[in-house]
């Protein structure tokens, strides 16, 4: 079984302690009038990536959102560009960035004088912010180091069967060697109640587990729909419990340490479910069913310095920040997508593998990762995000995002 001492690389460390296995520049718009400048800007500019909200009204959910990932561990700087009229300071967001020790700009587009201008003087801050980045310090890294999560979608049979399970047994190595693992998706344990709670490592995890649940399925009557879709349907699922099962498998066997929320690093090493779902009051503005993309985003703010993403139809999704990692327990689909698909789970139905030579060919291609090899989105250069409006019970900046 691999250990914390088994596997050692290079990273980037942080201010606060954290280490990161890529070392971006991060560029993020605070309104959708300066999405397009934001999108100029970083355009064929080596290691930098794009995130934005779209709303020109406040929302705390976006704005710790947009911090957490700012001052991710991956992210070795960051410039904001806002228009000038929103909510959403863009001044604000870089000071707070530079109190985490790291680089941080912003500029307004109506003050730089409009759109050919405004991109012009971002490229030359990233220029800038990239001479201060060059010499981070690199120090050793093992699997303790690393936080991971986990997101399914697009699911068939083989995600219960295979790609879920393989990495349950893969976040049981990394839990064991002393890493973070964080799995979502509070709205695909709906019928899992008592199992879920069997898995709480205390008393107070049941009781943050119990709540989370009983929010998520208080949420999926109030909107009148469940976790399931005609895709699911198609590829041999027929229930929400028959799909919440196979989802449920992704957190494998270890116990539950508790519960983040959105921009929440785990406080601790372990495994724990991270809770997306808005707050009761606030269900009905803005947020329907939850989506791949933004549950990814999520599983980034809460510090993941990489996801896994577990497919049985298949997907062309990636990330900014962290890399992904396209998973599926279905041969046919890795097959058909290769280009796309990272890992396939699927040779454990076939019979070609174990559970666990699979996790651990899984945890060696994860591990090529944090060592600086791409993942496929990240060649092909799959950059996908989503920030919505929502409101939810959230952290203190300090506590959140590692300020």
């Amino acid at each position: 079984m691999p250990t914390a001492e088994s596997s050692s690389w290079l990273g980037w460390l942080r201010p606060d302690g954290r280490k990161g296995v890529r070392n971006l520049i991060l560029v993020l718009y605070t309104v959708e009038c300066a999405q397009y400048v934001a999108h100029a800007i970083a355009r064929d500019e080596p290691d930098t990536h794009v995130i934005g909200f779209s709303g020109c009204y406040d929302n705390a959910y976006a704005i710790r959102l947009m911090l957490a990932l700012a001052r991710h561990p991956n992210v070795g700087a960051a410039l904001a560009v806002g228009l000038g009229c929103e909510y959403t300071q863009a001044g604000r967001l870089a000071q707070l960035v530079r109190e985490s020790g790291r680089p941080a700009d912003d500029f307004l587009i109506q003050e730089t004088g409009g759109t050919t201008r405004s991109i012009d003087h971002g490229k030359s801050i990233l220029h800038k912010l990239r001479s201060q980045i060059k010499d981070v310090a690199r120090v050793p890294m093992t699997l303790a180091d690393l936080t991971v999560g986990c997101e399914c979608g697009g699911s068939d049979g083989t995600s219960g069967l295979a790609g879920n399970p393989v990495v349950g047994r893969f976040f049981d190595y990394l839990v064991d060697a002393g890493g973070r693992a964080i799995f979502e998706e509070t709205v695909e344990q709906i019928g899992l109640k008592e199992i879920l709670l069997q898995r709480a490592a205390h008393p107070s995890a049941l009781q943050q587990l119990a709540r989370a649940y009983d929010k998520a399925e208080s949420y999926c009557k109030s909107v009148r729909q469940w976790s399931a879709s005609p895709g699911n349907f198609a590829g041999g699922l027929t229930t929400i419990e028959e799909k919440s099962l196979g989802a449920f498998a992704k957190s494998g066997s270890r116990p539950i340490q508790g519960v983040v929320r959105v921009s929440e690093s785990p406080p601790s090493p372990g495994l724990w479910l991270m809770d997306s779902v808005p707050d009761p009051h606030y269900m009905q503005f803005g947020y329907t069913n939850p989506n791949d993309t933004e549950g990814i985003m999520d599983l980034i703010s809460g510090g993941c310095q990489i996801v896994l993403f577990v497919t049985g139809r298949g997907s062309v999704i990636g990330s900014p920040i962290s890399p992904l990692i396209k998973i599926t327990g279905n041969a046919r689909t890795y097959e058909k997508m290769r280009e796309d698909m990272d890992f396939n789970a699927g040779l454990v139905l076939s019979g070609e593998q174990t559970l666990d030579a699979s996790a651990l060919d899984l945890l060696a291609l994860t591990l090529r990762v944090a060592s600086g090899e791409p993942s496929k989105p990240e060649k092909l250069g799959h950059r996908e995000y989503f920030i919505m409006y929502k409101h939810q019970d959230t952290p203190g900046l300090q506590q959140g995002c590692h300020a």
